[in-house]
């Protein structure tokens, strides 16, 4: 796996603004400041990206910034469906293709769904996209409900050997991603019963996500509340994926005054 080199100083830094879209506004500033930097130091960035609601007000305005050479911008996401067909309404692609990649051009793009092969294979090769594109410079990701980062769901090796991995989802990851597209404004996205929910998916693991030089962590909502509370205050477990975001050099998370309101320092 490919690693990041040591920083000159560390950086864990928490963000609390008083709305969704000012929590979204500062995040996309500070995404696309470092993505500026990574360009200029390096001539291009690698960045990987979460496809989920509490990503909207984030990508809505790192779409519309007008100040980064996408041409030198290779994108990954951090997890797509096993068992969806690609671009079904709820597959993390067409989330994205939606909300960022319509708007923009990135140099390349790199999603689950368009390789082929069996699972295992699909995995094993979006490891090796990654290594040989240099590794992650930049992730951006939310928390879940459960603690979880990707589909990383609490239990997972916060040591993974492996890049990426095909996982089963735990049963309030499954309630989080029906309630998530509850009001989905496309009819055909809103899932007919928690069975409905696609229960595997490819994920990029903690370490992999780690690997990245800087990680920006967006978690806005009163529903995250609990989880933002398990990661900042709690101890550093496999209970908690999102803990281990605490061993990394080179965080900063932003939250809403909803997601904070449980924190007691």
């Amino acid at each position: 796996m490919t690693k990041s080199p040591i920083p000159t100083r560390r950086i864990l830094e928490l963000n609390i603004l008083p709305t969704r879209d000012a929590m979204g506004k500062r995040a996309a500033g500070d995404v696309s400041r470092a993505m500026n930097r990574f360009i200029k130091e390096r001539g291009n960035v690698n960045i990987a990206f979460a496809a989920a609601p509490s990503q909207d007000e984030f990508l809505f305005h790192l779409s519309r910034g007008k100040n980064i050479d996408w041409s030198r911008v290779t994108c990954f996401h951090l997890d797509d469906y096993v068992d969806l067909p690609r671009n079904h309404p709820n597959t993390f692609e067409v989330y994205l293709q939606g909300h960022l990649f319509n708007r923009v051009r990135p140099k390349q793009i790199h999603f689950f769904k368009a390789l082929k092969g069996a699972p295992g294979e699909i995995a094993r090769k979006y490891a090796r996209l990654i290594e040989q594109s240099g590794g992650l410079h930049i992730s951006c990701i939310g928390i879940g409900e459960n603690g979880h980062i990707a589909f990383c769901d609490p239990g997972s090796d916060l040591h993974d050997p492996r890049m990426v991995r095909i996982i089963r989802l735990d049963d309030r990851s499954v309630r989080q991603q029906y309630r998530d597209y509850q009001d989905h404004p496309n009819p055909a996205a809103r899932y007919a019963s928690l069975k409905a929910v696609p229960h595997r998916a490819f994920t990029m693991t903690v370490p992999a996500i780690l690997s990245a030089r800087e990680i920006f962590t967006m978690v806005p909502g009163p529903q995250k509340a609990a989880a933002v509370k398990r990661m900042w205050e709690g101890p550093l477990s496999p209970a908690c994926p999102s803990s281990a975001l605490r061993m990394h050099p080179h965080v900063k998370i932003y939250l809403d005054e909803d997601s904070a309101r449980k924190l007691s320092r």
